[in-house]
């Protein structure tokens, strides 16, 4: 086994968190709790800063422990862990429904999807028969759910409909794409969905209103995470096996299709990304080199390093803009980090292999 091979085995292992995980045993109930005790501690007085900011709804951070098959409820005031709630087996990326009522937890070996209330971390229900949904989203226009199944080398697409306050999913279209479909992000206008895919170094586009690939396309080593501009101009892709974000032109509609356009050198292991919601700034991961990099996506330079021991993985941003949470995959915590210090202000240990981080009163996602 060469060199590369080597890199490429050992990267694809860490990133994948294949090893099987069981329930915890959980207090449900505790959970109900979490927003009540969220509002006294906020009545309590002594609000500053960092405190006030997170009181505001009073939402806990949720925390995916993907070899724990469970979620960890973090108190926004306190940071101390409230309760962990158990989902299936490998949860690793979440998001929130359309009504922003519900998060939507991926579980990855059960082949199912978990509906939890952000507020009381309550399971409101479970969807089986969800192949290998890894990485997963709605489109802006909340109408398509896409996931990546990581695992068993497809993309698929559902439509979402609604029947009173039930949500259900009915797949379109299953896109055979070896190798290891990883992330995914939407253009603005719902019609396209990028994936990277993660073991055969390439980036693919399908059109989500005929249901087609539109074009692949050769990236860097271990492509990973993936993010747009706000006018879905360029496209973002971690290279995981490399030092570099790729920026790529996807040139829609154009025959000459996409163009690479830079390579903005941030550090070992560049993986997963989180826009500021300034509609300018994208934070990026390096997972390898422990840090994060921030873009300027008109510039495309970075402006500014923050250091994260542990692998530093997903990211979420509070709608201040003054706090960033991120995983760390490989010391089973999650860190605060406070962007006007551009610094780690707290560490919460919670369970194995952190992965998706989620602040219900977040920032916006451009």
């Amino acid at each position: 086994m060469n060199s590369e091979q080597l890199l490429r085995r050992r990267l694809i292992a860490a990133a994948s968190s294949c090893a099987a995980a069981w329930p915890l045993s959980t207090a449900i109930g505790a959970a109900g709790m979490a927003a009540q005790s969220v509002a006294r501690a906020a009545s309590a007085g002594k609000e500053t800063g960092q405190e006030a900011s997170a009181a505001s709804t009073q939402y806990p951070i949720i925390v995916l422990n993907s070899r724990d098959a469970d979620v960890s409820l973090i108190h926004p005031i306190t940071h101390k862990v409230i309760t962990r709630v158990s989902t299936g087996k490998e949860p690793h990326h979440l998001y929130p429904t359309p009504d922003n009522r519900q998060v939507v937890i991926g579980n990855a070996m059960s082949d199912s999807l978990t509906f939890l209330d952000p507020a009381s971390g309550k399971v409101m229900m479970s969807m089986q028969g969800i192949a290998d949904p890894y990485h997963l989203g709605f489109s802006p226009d909340q109408n398509i759910f896409v996931t990546c199944a990581n695992r068993l080398d497809h993309v698929d697409v559902y439509r979402r409909s609604n029947s009173g306050d039930q949500l259900s999913l009915k797949l379109l279209s299953r896109f055979d794409l070896a190798k290891t479909p990883s992330h995914l992000v939407f253009t603005e206008d719902s019609r396209v969905v990028f994936c990277t895919l993660q073991e055969s170094d390439e980036l693919v586009a399908i059109d989500l209103k005929k249901l087609v690939v539109l074009w692949r396309m050769k990236t860097g080593r271990l492509p990973a995470g993936v993010a747009i501009s706000p006018d879905s101009k360029l496209v973002f892709v971690g290279c995981m096996g490399e030092n570099n974000v790729q920026v790529i032109e996807p040139r829609i509609g154009n025959s000459a299709g996409p163009r690479l356009v830079a390579a903005i050198k941030t550090g070992d292991g560049a993986h997963a990304f989180r826009n500021q919601g300034n509609q300018r700034h994208l934070w990026v991961t390096n997972r390898v080199a422990n840090t994060l990099s921030k873009i300027d996506m008109s510039t495309l330079k970075i402006e500014a390093e923050i250091r994260v021991s542990g692998g530093p993985d997903c990211m979420d941003i509070h709608r201040s803009g003054k706090q960033l949470w991120v995983t760390q995959r490989w010391t089973r915590s999650v860190a605060l980090v406070d962007l006007d210090q551009s610094k780690v202000v707290k560490r919460v240990t919670v369970g194995k292999s952190p992965h998706g981080v989620y602040l219900h009163d977040r920032a916006d996602l451009l």
